[in-house]
């Protein structure tokens, strides 16, 4: 495991761990997220990107915005652009989630934390997300409250 009073950087201890992981999956295959370098290392997201960023320089991962860090480099394995940036299809998500009824107006819906592990994403993506929720009227935000469904009589006219 990590050893935090050895005379390595735990970012390069946590990258030797990923390099081995790593080494084992097909090129093109997902790498562990920040958030779950995070959660499994009990690191901040600034140790857990500079782990992400040696294997980068090292050429055993690559990032495409938006979608994520994959294993190998970036012409090993094409991937099919996404059609939909990932905050719309988040913010849609939560949309037909109002329109079904699974939250409700006037009440709380998940918070950035929540949003950023459930997708798997970056808080700015989450951020984008709740801002595009809230200029189409589908939510409202109180100050150290939260993000809250609007009333039916705010929602879009479709």
């Amino acid at each position: 495991m990590l050893d935090a009073h050895g005379d390595t950087h735990i970012y390069l201890q946590i990258a030797e761990i990923l390099r081995q992981r790593v080494s084992e999956l097909a090129s093109g295959h997902p790498a562990p997220s920040e958030a779950d370098i995070q959660s499994e290392f009990g690191v901040a997201r600034t140790t857990a990107r500079r782990a992400i960023r040696v294997l980068r320089h090292e050429g055993l991962l690559y990032t495409v915005q938006g979608q994520g860090t994959f294993v190998g480099a970036p012409g090993d394995a094409p991937r099919e652009p996404r059609r939909v940036p990932m905050y719309r299809q988040i913010a849609d998500d939560i949309e037909q989630q109002i329109r079904s009824g699974k939250f409700q107006p006037r009440r709380p819906i998940p918070g950035e934390t929540a949003l950023t592990q459930q997708y798997e994403v970056a808080r700015e993506t989450v951020r984008r997300a709740m801002a595009l929720l809230r200029e189409r009227g589908w939510i409202y935000t109180v100050a150290a409250r939260g993000s809250f469904v609007s009333p039916p009589e705010s929602w879009p006219q479709e």
